[in-house]
């Protein structure tokens, strides 16, 4: 053990310096914080993003394109893999219920059918939305496409 490696045990020694107590404290009239500006003042907390008055780069970066707010997307669900939930499941009727309930749609989405692929049978499908070439294509073999709201 040498002197210079003394130290004080761990937790025994606190860092309770009183700011603001005068003079004699050490710290004097300015309680440490320095001399005028914003961190010496009471109050005071930096924004998020602050850089010390460095342009932040939230409004450095460039910013471009448009977000259109009153968009509606859909899910969509090509024939195909409506021909392949009606071979699985042998229904005859296609809802909402049985998309999400085989995972080809969340129950927050809204669903259109795509014409993509061809149907071998005779399907009711009650869904938001549907493409021209697919509506044509489900009454061809027979089928009713029913948008539901």
């Amino acid at each position: 053990m040498k002197l210079n490696s003394l130290k004080p045990s761990k937790g025994s020694v606190k860092n309770n310096y009183r700011r603001g107590r005068g003079q004699g404290s050490g710290g004097g009239g300015t309680a440490t914080r320095g001399h005028k500006g914003a961190q010496s003042r009471s109050g005071h907390s930096k924004k998020r993003g602050f850089e010390g008055g460095q342009m932040p780069l939230q409004r450095r970066i460039p910013k471009f394109g448009f977000k259109n707010i009153n968009k509606v997307e859909y899910r969509g669900i090509n024939l195909s893999l409506i021909q392949q939930l009606v071979d699985k499941t042998k229904a005859s009727e296609i809802t909402l219920d049985l998309l999400v309930k085989n995972g080809l749609a969340s129950k927050n989405d809204l669903v259109k059918i795509l014409g993509n692929g061809e149907l071998k049978t005779k399907v009711d499908i009650k869904v938001h939305a549907f493409t021209a070439t697919a509506k044509k294509a489900i009454e061809d073999k027979g089928g009713a496409a029913t948008q539901v709201k």
